[in-house]
């Protein structure tokens, strides 16, 4: 999941909303923080990195993959999946959590190893190969919260929300969450990512050299923790971060007992006042949304604060002045065919218009880099495909010859061990087909509206979208898994018709093309850390491979607990509404019904920010990065269309503390910023294990905190004396 999946890991999901000069501005930034506070022998490494580690033997791939690594990658893969979660199914705003699992994992595995070499039992020293696969296996089993569709596609199939639109809710379009079949569908759909990009992996990180902005990131991290002065840095961020952490479970744990009833509790606190209340503006004293401001490009944050402003402040109040001309009045606020029906329709046209235009763009930058690549006339690169494995032979050695010469110490070293350990072609292919004959014939057990034609399709057109999907994001470091998954929706719901429960077939594909795309981008940012690590390649499929499993059956149980736990889940105004699920929802009802479903003037509106959109980001490229800056985000924009501006400002928040902190101390704010940010996420979104816990047992928080107008009070206190 090194693609952010989150803010900085390849966040091509619209969700995130990250585009690749942001990312690699702070990709930029969390290199140069370790220049800037630590000593000349930290600067060497930022020149050549294996000289600093040329004394240390590099394990052999067997001894990478450690038990003591696993049961790391379990438990902080079980603590990002909460977070992960949490954040999914209330804003579905996703920041990257690669620096905390390696963070994490360093400072755990370091503690355990201490303490057996006092004992004098330690056999087996901690390198930053085993914390490479930690991280790895992390955000691989987190990653499945992402892309398993839990906010999303999956829980868009849901009763609960099919209620929502009030359109296409037959029996025959909606399937109701159960632990059995999301374990199922996740196990058969969530692998052939990695074999469909594995033979690729010499010609995307070795031949090509793409950058991968993320992986490249994380492995300088890596390699910097296991430095003298990087291991201080390290210890000072996880106190940093526990301390913020404890400070987070707290306070949520504080704010509980004021959530007694409906609209109660600091996270109902009208900041602004009850009307800016009325209109989503307030802040809700959120810590992780605060944390995730931290983490955030400001251009992000100020682009979802203005967004707010022209929807909530400007467009909504002027369409509900239209009642009874536009729409009836009599309608309930959840109709799609009210202002409910403007609010999710305009924000997918923005999503939409927003994703074609980076669709082309990098599919546009695929097309020509690979052209690029093959035209070249240096007879010393080579020009044609050297898939890894292929040659016959053991996989030990690699001819010269197929190789561009190494520019520098550390690519030598590199490339030698990175071509050591190869993955032969037929496991990779094998592994593919096994996997999609499975697919193809329990996909349609598990949804009947899908048949086995449909799947085979999709598993014959999909190693090429994921091979793009992975060349792009390693240009741009933008993933396009959301992309490619809503082409599946308009495709397959299209092709099996709104009479034959086209809205969840659609879905369905959804998830079976995002998986895939997204996992091949994810291992791929994976192998470019590995290389840069010296972490084997083997060691770095078979712990993707192993956290994928385990997210297969973990991200589920997190979500089945929210499901249970929470009875508003996935409702308009709750703690959890789970916005993109009545997104893809009517994405769905959208590609099977078409324009019909649309309430009056509402196509006009839509293709107005589906222009905007596109128009917008062409202006974004056209300027430049210098001018660009100043220029919004039309996805993030998008999002508090439907949800209002509260998260929004908590994020602004976040950013104000992170720009006051820099003016004041630059280096400690560059340098602990991130350790923060990531204890306010991971305190506050820890606490939703226990919090569900109490849920469940039947524990209710003892008070209600609730404002309310002036006048209402005193209604309130007259019936009260009077009873």
């Amino acid at each position: 999941m090194a693609t952010e999946r989150n803010f900085g890991d390849g966040g091509g999901r619209e969700e995130e909303s990250y585009y690749a000069d942001e990312v690699e501005e702070k990709t930029r930034m969390r290199r140069n923080k370790f220049g800037k506070t630590m000593s000349s022998s930290m600067e060497l490494e930022l020149d050549s990195v294996e000289k600093i580690f040329e004394a240390k033997e590099v394990p052999p791939w067997q001894k990478q993959l450690t038990v003591r690594a696993f049961v790391v990658s379990f438990i902080l893969g079980v603590l990002f999946t909460f977070i992960v979660m949490k954040l999914n199914l209330t804003t579905g705003i996703i920041p990257s959590l690669n620096v905390s699992a390696g963070l994490l994992g360093f400072f755990f595995v370091k503690t355990w190893t201490k303490l057996i070499q006092k004992a004098g039992m330690l056999k087996q020293p901690f390198t930053r190969q085993e914390n490479t696969v930690i991280q790895t296996c992390v955000v691989a089993t987190s990653g499945i919260a992402f892309s398993g569709g839990f906010g999303s596609y999956l829980f868009g199939m849901s009763d609960i929300v099919a209620k929502q639109s009030k359109e296409a809710n037959s029996a025959q379009n909606i399937k109701d969450p159960s632990l059995g079949w999301m374990i199922s569908f996740l196990f058969v759909v969530s692998f052939l990512g990695l074999f469909s990009v594995v033979p690729l992996r010499k010609i995307m990180v070795v031949d090509f050299k793409l950058t991968y902005p993320s992986g490249t990131a994380t492995a300088h991290l890596i390699n910097s923790f296991h430095t003298p002065q990087g291991a201080k840095l390290a210890k000072k961020q996880v106190r940093a971060l526990g301390k913020f952490f404890s400070f987070s479970f707290l306070w949520g744990f504080f704010q509980w007992f004021f959530t007694a009833g409906d609209g109660c509790g600091f996270v109902n606190f009208p900041t602004f006042g009850l009307q800016a209340y009325e209109h989503k503006f307030f802040f809700d004293f959120s810590a992780t949304y605060v944390g995730v401001g931290m983490i955030c490009p400001y251009l992000v944050n100020i682009s979802l604060l203005l967004g707010a402003v022209v929807s909530w402040g400007l467009m909504w109040p002027m369409i509900n002045n239209q009642r009874g001309n536009w729409y009836p009045a009599d309608l309930p606020p959840s109709s799609l065919s009210g202002l409910q029906g403007y609010k999710i329709f305009i924000a997918i046209a923005m999503i939409l218009g927003d994703g074609v235009y980076n669709f082309i763009k990098v599919f546009g930058r695929t097309i020509q880099g690979l052209y690029n690549q093959f035209s070249r006339k240096d007879p010393s690169i080579t020009t044609v495909l050297p898939v890894a494995g292929a040659g016959g032979g053991s996989g030990n050695s690699t001819s010269p010859t197929t190789l561009p010469p190494p520019l520098t110490y550390d690519e030598q070293r590199r490339t030698e061990l990175f071509l050591k350990d190869q993955i032969p072609v037929w496991i990779a292919a094998g592994g593919y087909i096994s996997i999609a004959v499975v697919s193809a014939v329990l996909v349609p057990h598990i949804f009947h509206q899908l048949h086995w034609y449909h799947i085979v399709v999709i598993y014959i057109i999909a190693p090429v979208l994921a091979f793009c999907n992975a060349y792009g994001t390693g240009l741009t470091d933008w993933s396009l898994a959301s992309t490619y998954g809503k082409l599946a929706i308009f495709t397959i719901g299209a092709w099996v018709g709104a009479s034959h429960g086209g809205v969840l077939a659609g879905l369905a594909a959804c998830g079976v093309m995002m998986n895939i795309v997204s996992t091949a981008s994810d291992l791929m940012q994976d192998f470019k850390t590995g290389y840069m690590t010296l972490a084997s390649p083997r060691s770095m499929f078979i712990s993707q491979v192993i956290g994928t499993a385990m997210g297969c059956v973990i991200g589920p149980c997190v979500f089945w607990l929210f499901y249970k736990a929470f009875d508003d889940l996935g409702q308009p105004g709750s703690e959890y509404p789970a916005p993109y699920a009545l997104v893809y929802r009517n994405m769905s009802l959208l590609g099977v019904e078409g324009f019909s479903a649309l309430p009056k003037n509402c196509l006009m509106l839509c293709c107005i920010f589906f222009s905007a959109a596109i128009l917008v980001n062409g202006v974004r490229d056209l300027v430049g990065p210098r001018w660009a800056k100043f220029i919004p985000l039309p996805m993030a924009m998008a999002i508090p269309f439907y949800l209002g501006g509260y998260f929004a400002i908590d994020m602004c928040v976040g950013s104000l503390i992170l720009f006051v902190w820099g003016k004041v101390n630059k280096e400690k704010a560059d340098a602990f910023g991130p350790a923060v940010a990531s204890g306010l996420i991971c305190g506050d979104g820890i606490w939703t294990l226990p919090s569900s816990i109490l849920a469940l047992v039947g524990v209710k928080p003892p008070i209600c905190m609730k404002f309310l107008k002036g006048g209402v009070n005193t209604r309130v206190d007259a019936f009260l004396r009077t009873n």
